[in-house]
């Protein structure tokens, strides 16, 4: 078994020795050592997607243990798309960059009510919507009741991928309070935005 012992880097770092050490050395059995939950989640997601069956273990207080066993599954694209899905990929490339959880500066309660109403207005983009990213304090969208978190829920039921920024979550302590979108890494948000053939940013 491939040992990789992560603790002390700093996203997107675990993912990217993850892949390394799967891509130079073709491991059946890989045990990723990581220091925090956002990055278990991280590591965790990369190696289902790659095709391993995965269980976590947190012997210590600062210690997550990813186990991977390689399934002989056909690996997915980095961004979390199937890799044959060409064609859906070219039917959805308009991705949507939410760093904040309000919209303009001025006033935040307006700012809030522009935010639901800009994520409210999101269906209109039709089948082109293809992806939501949240950063920063944009994270409390998916952690925080009201009408923004509903909406992006209903968004997500209807197709559109969610990420957030697992970093971000940890920051505000917001990790196991986040109700929609997966959890992911700053090499993931890089991949998505170049596939996107369109990035709206309000």
């Amino acid at each position: 078994m491939k040992t990789l012992d992560c603790r002390g880097l700093a996203c997107p770092q675990p993912v990217m020795r993850t892949r390394d050490a799967l891509e130079q050395e073709h491991p059946q059995e890989l045990l990723v050592q990581v220091d925090n939950a956002a990055a278990s989640e991280n590591v965790s997601r990369f190696l289902r997607r790659s095709g391993f069956e995965v269980s976590v273990s947190r012997p210590g207080d600062a210690l997550w243990e990813v186990r991977g066993l390689a399934q002989g599954a056909a690996p997915q694209a980095p961004d979390g798309e199937q890799a044959p899905a060409a064609a859906t990929e070219q039917a959805r490339k308009t991705l949507v960059l939410i760093t904040t959880e309000t919209l303009g500066r001025g006033d935040d309660e307006l700012g809030a009510r522009l935010m639901e109403n800009f994520l409210a207005s999101l269906p209109e983009l039709g089948p082109s919507l293809w992806r939501i990213v949240l950063l920063n304090g944009g994270v409390r969208l998916a952690s925080l009741p009201g009408k923004c978190l509903d909406t992006l829920k209903q968004l997500e039921s209807n197709g559109v991928s969610i990420l957030v920024c697992g970093t971000c979550l940890n920051f505000f302590n917001l990790l196991e309070a986040r109700q929609v979108g997966e959890t992911t890494n700053m090499m993931d948000v890089v991949t998505s935005l170049a596939l996107a053939d369109k990035v709206i940013r309000p």
